[in-house]
């Protein structure tokens, strides 16, 4: 643990990482998470990843909630699970974005953050 780091920190940055790994294993595509907690009070880190098609999309969503609500941890909101263009599940400190293709393209929100640090995974 780095110097001065907290504990919850830690705790916090494993979980966007189980965030996602789930949606790695449900075969998203090009999954990131991004560290916001220095650049932004919005949230600690972005979850972002695609999934081809509404099936998809909604096959990750619910493997996150589900695993997450086992461990009795409740997003805050979810928005756009209706459309599966653009699905926001809000954690409070960590906000996971599940995109179709198109929609991630014209957002671009790994651009605009462009300056944060990535969070490396473990791809297979």
């Amino acid at each position: 643990m780095q110097k001065g780091a907290c504990p919850l920190d830690s705790k916090i940055k494993k979980r966007a990482v189980e965030i996602a790994e789930l949606a790695i294993a449900k075969k998203a595509i090009d999954t990131v998470v991004i560290q916001l907690k220095d650049l932004s009070t919005i949230a600690d880190y972005f979850v972002i990843c695609s999934g081809e098609n509404p099936a998809q999309i909604k096959a990750i969503v619910e493997s996150i909630e589900s695993y997450f609500s086992a461990k009795k941890i409740f997003p805050r909101g979810r928005e756009g699970l209706n459309s599966s263009r653009w699905v926001l599940i809000d954690y409070g400190d960590i906000v996971v974005h599940v995109f179709d293709k198109e929609t991630r393209e014209y957002y671009n929100l790994e651009k605009f953050w462009m300056d944060a640090p990535k969070i490396p995974l473990d791809k297979e």
